[in-house]
């Protein structure tokens, strides 16, 4: 397997993008509960690990605020504002590169659109991307499903919550390691994969 790239985290070099969870969007995405709470399970062991977050709101004047279910304090968290459906924003772009990051774990909302767009800028720059599929919907299956299937075509990792957790720790000899067993120590929920 020498040189191909097997999409190992290193966590010096990763950041956690938690895309467009608010409130407006609750009643239209399928398995929005789950989403929100599998990203906040992400959003807690990036915090435990000190992995760098970064949150954005798609027209917050009209779709309302990242939904408190995620944790998120806003005065420990920058939340950027766009209209756009990428979040690959000038000021985001600064953020990646004061952090040195080259990976990048993603997940919210819709997966076919602002999702698949963030992805694809993040790879044409040179980022690695694992999608989190337990952590991406949409307001129907079928968008999610081609969207997850183009974004494995195009080079992103597609994984779940439970692995990008577990192997950003990588070893139950992790100093932070029992901190992050707490956060994994129920499964995850359904959020429909496979329904």
């Amino acid at each position: 397997m020498a040189g191909k790239n097997l999409g190992k985290l290193v966590l010096r070099n990763s950041s956690l993008f938690l895309c467009d969870m608010q409130e407006k969007f609750r009643p239209m995405i399928k398995y929005f509960p789950e989403i929100v709470e599998v990203s906040s399970r992400l959003f807690r062991a990036a915090r435990i690990l000190d992995i760098p977050v970064i949150v954005t709101e798609q027209y917050p004047k009209g779709l309302g605020p990242t939904v408190k279910e995620l944790g998120i304090n806003r005065d420990e968290v920058n939340i950027y504002p766009k209209t756009c459906f990428t979040m690959v924003l000038p000021e985001v772009e600064e953020k990646l590169k004061e952090n040195d990051t080259k990976t990048v774990v993603l997940c919210g909302i819709e997966t076919q659109v602002c999702v698949q767009q963030t992805t694809l800028d993040l790879l044409e720059k040179g980022y690695e991307v694992h999608v989190v599929a337990d952590a991406c919907s949409s307001r129907t299956m079928v968008d999610r499903m081609y969207a997850i299937e183009r974004l494995r075509d195009c080079g992103a990792f597609i994984t779940t919550s439970e692995a990008i957790i577990l192997q950003m720790v990588k070893d139950a000899a992790h100093p932070n390691f029992k901190e992050i067993q707490k956060v994994i120590a129920t499964s995850a929920p359904d959020s429909g994969l496979l329904s």
